[in-house]
């Protein structure tokens, strides 16, 4: 990725930062390592937390678009609860997955293939149905490794661990009506 496109990025997502309820507070981030300690999936992160923060202020997103780190985020709010600056950093991820969306960033990325087939499967039916989920994602990913998957699948579809078909929840219009009342910019 050219450094220009990078640094282009990385000034939109700073920008868009700011904006954010409390986005400023990055600017006061101590470096302590709250946030990284707090986080459940920074050990299988490229970039913990506090390291993100410190690339984004740096103006060197590069090193961190195009992982697997933001897509690996919970959502859980752990960083952004525990953190002594008060920096929504929660928020941050969902800015830096949005924006590595919208520039096409996320072609190979199997963390953002399993976000998107999760997002439709939910936005079809309301909730998650695992073997439509695991379906799109191996469709998005590897094909092939879907076979090996499919032991598991059939124990569990046996035992009665799984339901073959996807259920809808009641009224999935009333959801979708409520969902698009929502600002697009406070859901990604």
């Amino acid at each position: 990725m050219s450094t220009t496109v990078t640094s282009n990025i990385g000034h939109q997502l700073l920008e868009a930062v700011y904006r954010l309820p409390h986005g400023k507070r990055i600017l006061e981030c101590l470096q302590c390592g709250t946030c990284s300690a707090s986080c459940p999936s920074a050990g299988a992160m490229e970039y913990g937390p506090r390291e993100v923060i410190a690339a984004l202020r740096a103006g060197i997103l590069d090193r961190v678009l195009n992982t697997r780190t933001v897509w690996l985020c919970v959502s859980c709010y752990a960083c952004t609860v525990r953190c002594p600056a008060g920096i929504p950093f929660t928020d941050v991820m969902y800015e830096l997955k949005r924006l590595e969306a919208e520039k096409g960033l996320v072609r190979h990325n199997p963390g953002a293939a399993m976000a998107h087939a999760f997002a439709e499967v939910v936005d079809r039916h309301g909730r998650n149905a695992e073997p439509k989920l695991l379906m799109k994602f191996y469709l998005r990913t590897n094909p092939l490794r879907a076979l090996a998957q499919l032991p598991l699948a059939l124990r569990l579809l046996w035992r009665g661990r799984m339901k073959p078909q996807a259920e809808t929840i009641r009224d999935i219009e009333a959801l979708r009506k409520m969902l698009a009342t929502i600002p697009e910019n406070n859901h990604s």
